[in-house]
């Protein structure tokens, strides 16, 4: 049987917000369900080439205490296939081009992401 998919839509720029995105997305994906992790707005911010939150104090302290980081969060989504898609409108409410996301990231609208997840879980951070 099928798992059903998993929509993370991250809305926040914070970091707590992202990691957390990622842990849920990562988690969901290693079981074997589809994930769909959609951000607007300030949350665009996570799938940037240049990452900010890269550089936020939060990261060097969850490595010390032996907590994956976003870095690692990031390359664990990537190698587990976790479809990443930046909100059309999200991106220009930011101010941000598309040419700054990360490679494989895709643009779209709300439209695509809730066909994504179709009958699947929603969760908004």
């Amino acid at each position: 049987m099928s798992q059903p998919p998993l929509g993370v839509l991250l809305r926040s720029g914070g970091h707590d917000a992202a990691h957390y995105a990622l842990v849920a997305a990562t988690g969901a994906a290693a079981i074997g369900r589809p994930v769909v992790l959609f951000s607007t707005n300030a949350g665009c911010h996570l799938l940037r080439r240049d990452n900010p939150l890269l550089a936020d104090a939060r990261e060097e302290l969850l490595a010390g205490r032996g907590v994956a980081t976003i870095a690692t969060l990031w390359e664990a989504a990537r190698e587990l296939g976790i479809r990443l898609i930046a909100c059309e409108a999200g991106l220009r409410a930011e101010a941000l081009p598309a040419g700054e996301l990360a490679d494989g990231v895709e643009t779209a609208g709300i439209v695509t992401f809730l066909e994504a997840v179709g009958p699947g879980q929603i969760m908004t951070l």
